[in-house]
């Protein structure tokens, strides 16, 4: 990962009147990196996108692209970024490759053969009138816009949502070639999986708060991960060990067991583990979709203890 940082927010903070839709929001996007900000709806995640793009004014805190201010100096930061939102409006009466066409040279590009093939990847027909358009067509659109642009930050705000598994897939390839050619990529999405298989790095927001950002690496060492295992002696002892949790008894003799371990224990775990003769093991790290569960069930937990 190179050190330069391409964007950074400190405290960002926004309220609409007395609701405070941003908290505490810092993030730290390198070059090269490819950034995954997830959490649900109404966490904060488009609102943190505006902000950066020049669309609102923060209330408090600051936010940074390339070294700029990003609402001081939005219009010289928009020459070299290409963003695309989850819902995708276009002009009615233009067709798809009108569309194109125009949004290239809204953003001092042109169309290149780069954008013919595109073009013939995501299956587009550019012949119809956008109002023809479903969801998916509209976001092709806008996505075969943005990857024909030779910029140095991609912000993409639930990009796939509409698209067919086969173009998210397409997706997911032109954002790693944007990666290898040394991009910076802001990707904001709830697809998890999609998330956990391109990105570099990820921040978890929560009510307006980024409260975890890492590597997956880094966070999996913050979290459980899953044992099955079998021995030859009986296990009674996995129910006092510390740091195992929803540890279950597949067999009578105890000796068959499925349970989850906190990182920080696994060593002893294992070591307990060996001592009655491991026949048969199998460990596996969290998903993201464990840690972000686990994240917001802690939240709730939090919630009902009040």
């Amino acid at each position: 990962m190179n050190d330069e940082l391409v964007l950074e927010t400190k405290n960002l903070k926004k309220s609409f009147g007395k609701f405070q839709a941003l908290r505490n929001v810092n993030l730290q996007l390198h070059k090269g990196e490819v950034l995954g900000f997830i959490g649900p709806n109404g966490a904060g995640k488009s609102t943190t996108i505006r902000v950066i793009l020049g669309l609102i004014k923060a209330t408090g805190g600051s936010a940074t692209v390339f070294g700029k201010d990003v609402w001081k100096d939005s219009v010289a930061i928009h020459k070299n970024l290409s963003y695309v939102p989850g819902d995708v409006y276009l002009w009615p009466n233009l067709t798809g490759g009108q569309t194109i066409d125009l949004l290239l040279h809204m953003s001092g590009q042109k169309h290149t053969a780069r954008t013919d093939q595109l073009i013939k990847e995501f299956k587009l027909d550019t012949s119809k009138k956008n109002r023809t358009y479903s969801k998916g067509n509209r976001q092709k659109v806008a996505l075969v816009a943005a990857f024909s642009t030779d910029v140095s930050l991609y912000i993409f705000d639930e990009p796939t949502s509409g698209l067919d598994p086969l173009n998210e897939v397409i997706f997911q390839q032109h954002v790693a070639e944007l990666k290898k050619a040394g991009k910076s990529v802001l990707l904001s999405s709830h697809i998890l999986s999609e998330v956990e298989k391109m990105c570099d790095t990820i921040a978890i927001i929560r009510e307006g708060n980024v409260i975890e950002a890492g590597s997956l690496e880094s966070m999996q060492h913050l979290t459980r991960n899953t044992v099955a295992v079998r021995t030859k002696k009986p296990l009674d002892e996995l129910q006092k060990a510390e740091g195992v949790y929803q540890l279950k008894f597949n067999d009578s003799s105890k000796t068959t067991a499925e349970f989850s371990v906190d990182s920080d224990q696994i060593g002893n775990v294992m070591d307990l583990l060996s001592a009655k003769t491991i026949v048969q093991l199998k460990t596996t790290p969290p998903t993201l979709e464990d840690l972000f569960l686990r994240y917001y069930q802690s939240a709730d937990d939090q919630k009902g203890g009040d």
